[in-house]
């Protein structure tokens, strides 16, 4: 047939066999932190890896140290003291100093070589190695003290201390400027470290780095007490502007991906005008104060408290209206009973948050029933099955009380036993958000209680307590509550807390942890 060879083919000689990959060892310094010896561990694991660990230097093709020049690892370490600890950081010559001739400041051995390369070799008295889940219960056995711990190993019974005035739990956090941020490099034949650089990209963030603190994980809740826009505080509103009572610490407000305030006051055009010496205590505020709110980064309403009806049903269904027409979740209350036991959930960089509240002190016209309005009746059983449920779906439950109002910096008898019994339902914080007074605290069962807040845009000037306000900045990060930073504000001409002086904040902080039983 034309076209077809008449010679034979010549025959090629078979393929070589493909090589088998290369598997380059790595050694990792006692400097490497156990969480980052752990990733790396499991990325070694993935199928068709190249590179295992050994145990010896001698045997490795590569080795990752603690390295500024060209890392592949950045991890972050917090300097922390016990949860009731007044002092809130120091400078970083305090620390160099404390890290030479102070002490002890305790922490682990491997964090003690991490934090060589950048504090220098501490001095023989001023670091104590504590490994282990030993580390907290020491540092709170030996009150004040000091710690360094790795940004994953922050709980909420530490106090992340600043350094220079920046702190990992903070938004506005830049790992590079910080005096505990530790890089780790690889360090080998050029060939050797390109492999590995390849394998350990499979893990890396997106920026080709491991670390321990990823911005996109992290979510910060602020929640603040009492607001009531009525009597003296509407008053000072209509001289001075809607937004002078946050001028002051709307930023620590806005500061935050969710902002929380306990607004005891329904809305209504038919409100009269404020008046600073009213004497009853039926309160209402005109529909132009929402604007405060929103300007002081409010984002969900608890409808908890117990003047919300104060002005009747309309105007509530009304306040509640407003909320939704702004863009205000709420939460506590609602247009029926089914609606007031309704969560409200918040889900940010993969952290699932479920509010709910509920009025333990009435008056009865409060509740909320089948077929009215107000807020939900605490019920100790449905209480327990919603945050249960909740939990059990993955949620972190964050549950608000409106008990009975106290004067005083510690909690009634019945007052721990109901808000003990939501964190024994699965709450992971549980806040009172009836105190015009601030309130002491108490870890129970692995959850942070917070007993009162105290007032937050409210009149009340009449005590020195009263004037206090404390505001909780809760951080969350991949799916757990980390930590709690506690806000001190002072009341001022009648509707404008202020931020507190440092002496100011000592005695409140020291009155607090006293009340606590700390």
């Amino acid at each position: 047939m034309a076209g077809r060879p008449t010679h034979t083919p010549t025959a090629f000689p078979p393929s070589p066999p493909t090589p088998t990959a290369t598997i380059v060892r790595l050694w990792l310094s006692p400097a490497v932190p156990r969480a980052l010896r752990q990733a790396i561990a499991a990325i070694f694991q993935m199928p068709d890896s190249s590179a295992m660990l050994v145990s010896q230097v001698e045997a490795a093709d590569v080795s990752l140290e603690p390295d500024s020049e060209s890392p592949s690892a950045v991890w972050v370490y917090a300097l922390v003291a016990p949860f009731p600890t007044v002092e809130d950081g120091m400078t970083l010559e305090e620390l160099q100093q404390a890290w030479i001739h102070g002490g002890p400041i305790l922490l682990a051995d491997e964090t003690m070589e991490a934090l060589r390369a950048r504090l220098g070799d501490p001095g023989t008295e001023a670091v104590r190695i504590v490994e282990g889940s030993a580390l907290l219960e020491t540092a709170w056995g030996a009150r004040p003290s000091l710690a360094i711990v790795p940004f994953e190993e922050i709980e909420p019974r530490w106090k992340v201390q600043t350094v220079d005035g920046l702190s990992p739990i903070r938004q506005d956090f830049v790992p590079s400027s910080y005096a505990l941020t530790v890089t780790f490099g690889l360090r080998g034949p050029e060939a050797a470290v390109s492999a590995l650089r390849r394998v350990l990209a499979q893990g890396a963030g997106p920026d080709g780095l491991l670390t321990n603190r990823d911005p996109d994980r992290l979510t910060t809740v602020v929640m603040s007490g009492v607001t009531a826009l009525a009597r003296a505080t509407a008053w000072r509103m209509e001289v001075r502007g809607v937004d002078y009572p946050g001028l002051l610490i709307g930023d620590w407000l806005r500061w935050a991906d969710l902002t929380h305030t306990s607004n005891e006051v329904s809305f209504s055009e038919d409100c009269p005008p404020p008046d600073p010496q009213q004497t009853s205590l039926r309160f209402c505020s005109q529909p132009r104060n929402l604007a405060l709110l929103e300007q002081a980064g409010i984002d969900v309403i608890e409808l908890t408290g117990n003047h919300i009806l104060d002005w009747g049903e309309q105007a509530f269904l009304d306040t509640l209206g407003l909320y939704q027409a702004h863009g205000l979740a709420y939460f506590g209350g609602g247009v029926d009973l089914e609606e007031a036991y309704r969560p409200f959930v918040f889900v940010h960089n993969g952290n699932r948050l479920a509010f709910l509240g509920c009025n333990a002190a009435g008056p009865e016209v409060a509740w909320a029933s089948d077929s009215r309005p107000g807020g939900a009746r605490c019920d100790a059983e449905r209480i327990a099955s919603a945050v249960s449920a909740l939990r059990a779906e993955g949620y972190l439950p964050i549950f608000t009380f409106q008990w009975a109002e106290s004067y005083r910096p510690s909690p009634l008898p019945d007052q721990v036993a109901g808000f003990r019994a939501a964190v024994e339902a699965g709450a992971v914080i549980v806040s009172g958000s009836q105190a015009h007074r601030p309130q002491g605290f108490e870890f129970y069962e692995g959850a942070l209680i917070h007993y009162g807040l105290g007032n937050l845009f409210f009149d009340q000037m009449w005590s020195e307590a009263t004037r206090q306000e404390l505001i909780d900045r809760h951080v969350f990060y991949e799916g757990r509550h980390i930590s709690t930073e506690i806000l001190t504000a002072y009341l001022e001409d009648f509707s404008q807390p202020r931020p507190m002086t440092a002496d100011e904040r000592a005695a409140l902080l020291a009155d607090m942890f006293a009340a606590s039983g700390w």
